[in-house]
């Protein structure tokens, strides 16, 4: 009993304390660069994050995994980096690395000692406009980038779900496409295609460089002059203004149904509104709504009501995350009992939204996740990785330094009003796309 005593006293503690933001400053380079340096002097540790403004939903038309494919062909070299040495080279001297790649960002990382910061600030400027690709490069990392499809997509049934529904929720708009491409498409992606999306996007006037750690802004400042300032920025970046989605008259429903599916489910996403600059409360109102709902599998909305109440669930979740640039979605997951049906099931989970529609949430339970978000909030300055990244997506988005210290404010202020609000906007089922995983053997065979 001692463990969740403390655990508990230090999270009073930690909301009963006024809480410092941490230190940032910004700039921009001549060349367009923007750079953001977070201040925490706790570990001799830094973090450098290069964020590119560019990702799945930009792709041209026919090259889907494009994005994808060069975060892969970044780590083939340069003339000063021999082919496949980055990360070796970032390891031999006790760091780490890694790159990711969503919808509307690339983004690239090194976390290292604070004294070798002009070394991985030299070798990622290095990288921004030098790259060397060979066609033996290119051909082999296509290969893997198909396998990695394989693997991770289409060996997996609800991943194949996801990426069916996805496509059915973005009618018009490219958040419909995937992130690691349609194979088909993936097939075909060139060097020419690689180099062409690589001239145009990666470039200092298209990206944020976030260092995060123990140092000082100036010498920040100076190394990033050093190392960014002489890069030629890129005449080929515009507004980025995405195909808009136009209003959805009808639910679409889907059924995969695969052999291999060992736990059946019901899916459902709803388009939703994203986090907007200068304005986040809806966005708050619905990250709060799906912590009500789905957030725990012991005291949220749903898990109350099927999985213990009722019984007929095993788990059940909701979820919303309006990070974005264009609309997003909400998410609910409900797996029933083994004897219990997906229709069933659907049936329950609705009535559980309507109900909720109706009575609106808890006193008790709003208090407490209001708690939980700005004790997440708090611990989260934690981690110096969790706040580079934190700045260096929100500001892809569009989003601005404002916005992102002011989103614990946003969220500690919803109120039972808002969060009615945003649900009764959010629940139209014109705007949503149900999926079914499930076997075979499983569905209902006409007569």
């Amino acid at each position: 009993m001692l463990r969740p005593f403390g655990q508990g006293a230090a999270l009073a503690l930690a909301l009963a304390l006024p809480v410092a933001a941490e230190p940032v400053t910004t700039f921009t380079l001549d060349n367009g660069l923007s750079v953001v340096v977070i201040e925490d002097h706790r570990a001799p540790v830094v973090v450098q994050m290069i964020w590119y403004r560019v990702g799945a939903a930009d792709e041209p038309p026919g090259h889907s995994g494009i994005a994808h494919f060069l975060e892969h062909l970044l780590f083939k070299g340069t003339e000063k980096i021999a082919p496949n040495a980055f990360s070796g080279i970032v390891e031999a001297q006790g760091g780490d690395d890694n790159a990711f790649t969503s919808w509307d960002y690339t983004a690239y990382f090194q976390r290292i000692a604070a004294d070798r910061l002009d070394l991985v600030m030299e070798m990622e400027a290095d990288r921004m406009r030098n790259l060397r690709l060979t066609e033996e490069d290119v051909a082999t990392e296509r290969q893997v980038i198909l396998e990695e499809r394989a693997q991770r997509t289409d060996t997996s049934p609800g991943a194949l779900l996801s990426e069916q529904m996805r496509a059915a929720q973005f009618q018009n708009g490219p958040y419909g496409i995937p992130v690691i491409g349609w194979r088909h498409e993936m097939e075909q992606l060139s060097r020419e295609d690689a180099l062409s999306y690589y001239t145009r996007f990666y470039a200092p006037n298209n990206a944020t460089l976030v260092i995060a750690g123990d140092v000082l802004p100036d010498e920040v400042k100076a190394l990033a002059e050093k190392h960014y300032g002489p890069l030629a920025p890129s005449d080929g970046i515009t507004p980025r203004d995405r195909p808009q989605e136009p209003p959805q008259l009808a639910e679409r429903r889907i059924t995969l149904a695969d052999e291999r599916v060992s736990e059946p489910y019901v899916f459902r996403t709803y388009l939703a509104p994203e986090r907007d600059p200068g304005n986040q409360k809806e966005a708050a109102a619905l990250t709060v709504l799906a912590e009500l709902l789905g957030g725990s599998g012991q005291t949220s909305v749903l898990a109350r009501a099927l999985q213990f109440d009722r019984q007929v669930a095993v788990y059940s979740s909701a979820f919303y995350d309006g990070t974005s640039i264009d609309d997003a979605t909400f998410g609910l997951i409900v797996v029933p009992a083994p004897d219990v049906s997906l229709e069933t099931i659907e049936a329950d989970m609705d009535r559980v939204i309507d109900d909720f529609l109706k009575t609106g949430p808890d006193p008790a339970a709003l208090d407490r996740i209001r708690t939980q978000v700005r004790a997440a909030d708090i611990y989260a300055r934690d981690d110096v990785n969790a706040l580079a990244r934190r700045y260096g997506e929100s500001l892809s988005v569009g989003l601005t330094i404002a916005d992102i210290e002011s989103w614990d404010d946003a969220l500690s202020a919803v109120t039972e009003a808002d969060i009615m609000a945003a649900a009764e906007k959010v629940f139209d089922r014109r705007n949503a796309v149900t999926g079914w995983l499930t076997r075979p053997d499983l569905l209902e065979t006409p007569e």
